[in-house]
């Protein structure tokens, strides 16, 4: 049975071992459906916790994970095509694909098929909205979804000014040219929700953050300042890299950075739980399995639901 396999839930809910144990029992590989993981060398503050993929000590195989240069901007049109090549060649191969992440756009966007169009930069836009504050941004941005009836994006479009001006960048041209380039075929899913309790969500989220820290995070991101790429281009990519890059700029302290950060992480899986019960109010089916179960029982109910 080669029906795509969804495995979706919070920061810090344990997808990704789940979905390495399960591809180890299944004969699965896992694509990643994380906007930050497909940046090289941003391994810490993504969290992309490579040794989850070795399983009794055989490899899990992996896709969409390192796959594109720090400072670069992956967006949703390149992720939605780089998936739809990875589904085919794992079915090709006779294996079983298994999406796996936190990232309810791209999860939605593959499933669904969006039709999408690629969307180039626009300097003279771009120069307009210069200066504008992300109060005014975050208006405009509201006036132009109004008009084009988008409702794809969440609030990391205005978490800075910069991916506001994108967001914006986006609406206009989408506005302009109402005719999308290119459909995908919607993809059939059995899909797996990990459901962490409220409390235990933000224990592992303030645990977890500390121990990146202890792991390096902040000279993770200094080697990243190092190689010359731009602090705002970081800033860009939110969270860890957001903060931590203000803290290394001498924007905040060490201990404002931790608490603005936790506060941040917080917010976020709060925001990822909100897209996941809108996506079943626009009609997924998404079979939610208790995280603190234990994990031969996930598995076993996973299956149960597979087969």
């Amino acid at each position: 049975m080669k029906r795509l396999i969804t495995i979706l839930g919070p920061t810090a809910s344990g997808k990704t071992p789940i979905a390495a144990y399960l591809a180890a029992e299944i004969g699965g590989e896992i694509i990643s459906a994380d906007s930050r993981q497909v940046y090289r060398r941003m391994d810490i503050g993504t969290g992309k916790d490579l040794a989850d993929y070795t399983v009794d000590g055989r490899h899990i195989p992996y896709h969409l994970i390192d796959i594109c240069e720090p400072g670069t901007k992956y967006n949703l049109f390149s992720y939605q095509q780089d998936f739809f090549d990875a589904y085919q060649d794992i079915l090709n191969r006779g294996a079983q694909p298994i999406l796996c992440g936190g990232t309810g756009l791209y999860i939605e966007a593959v499933l669904k098929g969006y039709r999408l169009s690629p969307v180039p930069q626009n300097q003279e836009l771009r120069s307009r909205l210069e200066g504008l504050s992300l109060s005014e941004l975050t208006t405009m941005l509201a006036e132009l979804k109004a008009k084009t009836g988008s409702n794809m994006h969440n609030k990391t479009d205005v978490d800075s000014c910069q991916r506001a001006v994108r967001a914006i960048e986006i609406e206009t041209y989408n506005l302009e040219n109402p005719v999308p380039l290119r459909e995908l075929p919607a993809i059939d899913s059995l899909i797996i929700g990990i459901d962490i309790n409220r409390e235990l969500r933000r224990e592992k989220i303030t645990r977890r953050l500390k121990a990146r820290l202890d792991e390096g995070m902040v000279d993770e991101v200094k080697a990243l300042l190092d190689e010359g790429i731009p602090a705002e281009d970081l800033i860009y990519y939110g969270l860890e890299y957001k903060f931590v890059t203000e803290y290394l700029i001498g924007q905040t302290t060490y201990d404002e950075m931790f608490n603005r950060l936790e506060i941040a992480i917080h917010q976020f899986a709060k925001r990822q739980m909100t897209w996941f019960r809108g996506m079943e109010r626009r009609g997924f089916c998404i079979n939610w399995i208790e995280a603190n179960l234990p994990m031969e029982e996930k598995i076993e109910k996973i299956k149960q639901l597979w087969q």
